[in-house]
C-alpha cells in the first residue's frame, strides 16, 4: 500500500494506520513516496509489516499520464529484498529505472534533485524578470529563455556538464561579469523593483560554481583568478582598484 501523502504527514500516518493492529494483514506492505525521508518514516509498521520507498525523480506540478514514467529513474528502497525488487518490477512496468537509494544516501540525492528542478524552474523565473526589466513581454522572455534552456540541456546530454559551459565565465570575460554585476545592483536599489540584493547574491554564488567547472573544462589560472575576484568583490571595491 502506497502511503501519498505530504512529507510531514508520512509519520503521523503510519502511526495511524499501526493502531488497527491485527485489522491489516501482515502480508501488505507499506511505501511512502517521499524523496527525502528515511524509511524510519514508517517505523511503527515495521513490526508487523515490510516498508520501502518508492520516489520517481520527476516533477509533478499537476496530474501527469503514466506515460510521463517512461525513462525515468525511480528511486527505491525497503527492509526485505523481496519488497525492494517488487519495486524494481513495479519501476520497470512503468518504463522507468529503478535504482535503490538507501537511508544515509537521501538528503543528498533530493536535495540534488532540488537542484536540478526546483532551481531550475526558480532561475528561469529569474531570468523571466531581468528579460521584463529590459522591455519584453512575459510570454516573449519564456518563449525566448526555455529554448535557450534546451539547448543547454541538450548539450548537457550529449556532453556532460562540464564540456557544455558556455558563457563569460567559462571564457574569463571580467568585463561582462563586471557589467552584469552593476546592473544587478542597480535594480536591487531601483525604485518599485521586485528584484532584491538575492539576486546580485546569487549570481556571484552561481558563478563561484560555474567557475569551478569552468576550471575543470581548461579556462587558465591567471583568467580563473581574476574571474573569481570580479565575483567575490564588491562593484565599488573595483572601481576603486581601477582608478588606483
Amino acid at each position: 500500500m502506497f502511503l501519498a501523502v505530504p512529507d510531514d504527514s508520512v509519520l503521523p500516518t503510519a502511526k495511524l494506520v499501526a493502531a488497527a493492529g491485527k485489522r491489516i494483514p501482515e502480508s501488505v506492505a507499506f511505501v511512502h513516496l517521499s524523496g527525502a525521508l528515511p524509511l524510519a518514516a514508517l517505523e511503527p509498521l515495521r513490526a508487523r509489516h515490510q516498508i520501502g520507498s518508492f520516489h520517481p525523480l520527476q516533477s509533478f506540478p499537476e496530474p501527469r499520464p503514466p506515460a510521463s514514467m517512461r525513462g525515468i529513474v525511480v528511486a527505491v528502497d525497503a527492509s526485505s529484498p523481496l519488497l525492494r525488487q517488487r519495486l524494481a518490477r513495479l519501476a520497470r512496468a512503468l518504463g522507468a529505472r529503478a535504482r535503490r537509494v538507501g537511508d544515509s544516501d537521501r538528503v543528498l540525492y533530493h536535495a540534488g534533485a532540488v537542484f536540478a528542478s526546483n532551481y531550475v524552474d526558480a532561475l528561469l523565473a529569474e531570468g523571466v524578470r531581468l528579460l521584463e526589466a529590459a522591455g519584453w513581454s512575459e510570454k516573449d522572455a519564456t518563449s525566448g529563455l526555455l529554448a535557450l534552456a534546451g539547448g543547454t540541456l541538450a548539450s548537457v546530454r550529449k556532453r556532460g556538464a562540464v564540456a557544455a559551459l558556455t558563457g563569460p565565465v567559462r571564457r574569463g570575460d571580467v568585463t561582462t561579469i563586471e557589467g552584469h554585476l552593476s546592473a544587478l545592483s542597480g535594480l536591487a536599489t531601483g525604485s518599485g523593483s521586485r528584484h532584491g540584493p538575492p539576486v546580485e547574491d546569487a549570481y556571484r554564488m552561481l558563478g563561484l560554481i560555474a567557475l569551478e567547472i569552468a576550471v575543470e573544462a581548461g579556462l587558465e589560472p591567471a583568467a580563473a583568478e581574476r574571474t573569481r575576484r570580479a565575483l567575490t568583490e564588491q562593484p565599488a571595491a573595483t572601481r576603486r582598484r581601477r582608478r588606483a
